[in-house]
């Protein structure tokens, strides 16, 4: 079985991704973010490094995606390929911060990798609103995220709302994590998993 949590930067993907995988004993698999070579780049000059970055990511959940479909294991996904092909990477283009020939290409590349993967059982998107967001990313105080703009976070929610409303691709859990604490409220936490529960049921 293989499940994937979807959301926007700082809605809690990867902190909710560990807590469910230690419940359930499922395997996490995590963004590659300290490991990523373009990221600081990225965020210093966007345009120069979109690509980069996109293709990198691309590359790193696509073979996170084989491995959750091969290894015969239950396994928890922090963000998905889809999120890269159908809301970063057209972010970065609608905004002049990837050409129109490395989008093209990039659109190609996903294209033909995604006819290699198998669709999560279950996508678990993590709705939440800028100011939520915004706290979160500066309560974890990652360096590179300094430099994130709150309209560059409000395209990237208009488009995750666009792509969850025609999203079809499994079973949807989408949890409003504004109002919510999982991470301190046991209470929020087992709602979550009663709630997961309930799908995979």
């Amino acid at each position: 079985m293989h499940i994937a949590i979807a959301g926007n930067i700082g809605a809690g993907k990867t902190t909710l991704t560990e807590m469910l995988a230690k419940h359930y004993n499922w395997e996490p698999h995590y963004e590659d973010v300290l490991k990523n070579p373009y990221l600081d780049d990225f965020y210093e000059k966007m345009e120069r490094w979109s690509f980069n970055l996109q293709v990198y990511f691309l590359n790193s959940r696509f073979n996170q995606m084989l491995e959750c479909s091969n290894n015969g294991k239950n396994t928890i996904q922090d963000r998905t390929i889809y999120e890269d092909a159908y809301i970063f990477a057209p972010n970065l283009q609608s905004m002049g911060l990837m050409t129109n020939r490395d989008f093209k290409n990039y659109q190609s590349i996903f294209n033909t990798l995604n006819s290699f993967v198998k669709d999560p059982d279950l996508l678990i998107y993590l709705r939440s609103g800028i100011p939520n967001l915004v706290d979160q990313i500066h309560k974890r105080g990652r360096e590179y995220e300094n430099s994130i703009s709150i309209e560059y976070l409000s395209r990237l929610n208009e488009r995750y709302e666009a792509w969850i409303q025609s999203y079809d691709k499994s079973n949807l859990l989408i949890i409003e994590v504004d109002n919510i604490d999982f991470v301190e409220n046991n209470k929020d936490f087992s709602l979550i998993t009663k709630k997961i529960d309930s799908k995979l049921s």
